[in-house]
């Protein structure tokens, strides 16, 4: 089928008390084992690039990739893009084909960051492409974002940004990391019950790679929709490859290692779907 926006999957997830997975792909091989995964347990689904993702293979390309694997595929299958950097590479996603918009301006001050989201917000709306917001720091390395701090959301302001930035969905805050946990993270759950108590539209939890299984359930639980998973993706793709080559060393066709890559992403979002409760939601 062609592909879709967020806005309802996110709608039936909430509705339903279950987390929709996005999944940042970096090759045609990740896309392929994502989608197959979500086939495989019927389950909807939300593929993610990121801005260094972006900067190393382009939009068209991405585009190309997963429109492709979606009319391919009988689930929903969404294509995302992940902490957008600015208006015009927002502006970029959109006039391509993404059916979701991420811009972050969490780097910003709160009026700044307001200010571009609503300006994200208003551009989207012709083409009825909703639009994700980050309020608060998540901490850690992604691709070119670094972040030293967690700054955490206050569920006060996360009602006023909002209802102000008309945004679809809201990136929280809490105590999560991109990148590879240092050591084990504490999450402020009641915050998270406090924010879901003030905001309406659909939370979400950016740095799931290297939570536990009960972490991300109880955040779920407590009103996050959809969660983010690329660190340990990209793990999973490069021990597959690496595993091929260390057999056969002199291994020289790329088909051969990248399918080992493929397999063992398959592995993990099937996983992760389960853990997320969004298995045979696909209608």
């Amino acid at each position: 089928m062609p592909l879709v926006t967020s806005k309802e999957i996110l709608s039936d997830a909430q509705k339903g008390n279950y987390a929709i997975g996005a999944f940042n792909a970096e090759n045609m091989e990740m896309v392929q084992a994502i989608i197959a995964a979500a086939e495989e347990l019927r389950s909807p689904v939300i593929i993610q690039t990121t801005p260094g993702t972006i900067k190393y293979g382009g939009l068209d390309y991405y585009y190309a990739n997963v429109s492709m694997g979606a009319r391919m595929a009988s689930v929903p299958v969404v294509l995302h893009l992940d902490h957008g950097s600015s208006f015009e590479l927002a502006s970029q996603a959109y006039r391509i084909g993404y059916t979701s918009i991420m811009i972050d301006g969490s780097k910003y001050e709160l009026e700044k960051n307001m200010d571009l989201s609503r300006k994200v917000v208003q551009m989207c709306k012709a083409g009825n492409i909703p639009v994700e917001a980050e309020l608060g720091t998540v901490g850690g390395k992604e691709d070119d974002m670094v972040s030293e701090k967690n700054i955490y959301t206050d569920p006060g302001i996360a009602a006023e940004f909002t209802k102000e930035t008309g945004i679809s969905s809201l990136a929280v805050a809490i105590g999560t990391a991109h990148g590879i946990y240092k050591k084990k993270p504490v999450l402020d759950v009641e915050r998270l019950t406090e924010i879901r108590k003030a905001v309406d539209v659909p939370l979400v939890l950016h740095g799931a790679s290297g939570l536990t299984e009960e972490q991300i359930q109880d955040c779920i639980k407590r009103g996050i929709c959809k969660v983010n998973f690329a660190t340990e993706l990209r793990e999973a793709f490069s021990k597959g490859v690496k595993r091929v080559i260390a057999v056969n060393p002199d291994v020289i066709d790329p088909k051969e290692y990248s399918r080992e890559g493929r397999e063992q992403v398959k592995k993990l979002v099937m996983k992760r779907i389960l853990m997320c409760g969004s298995a045979n939601t696909a209608g």
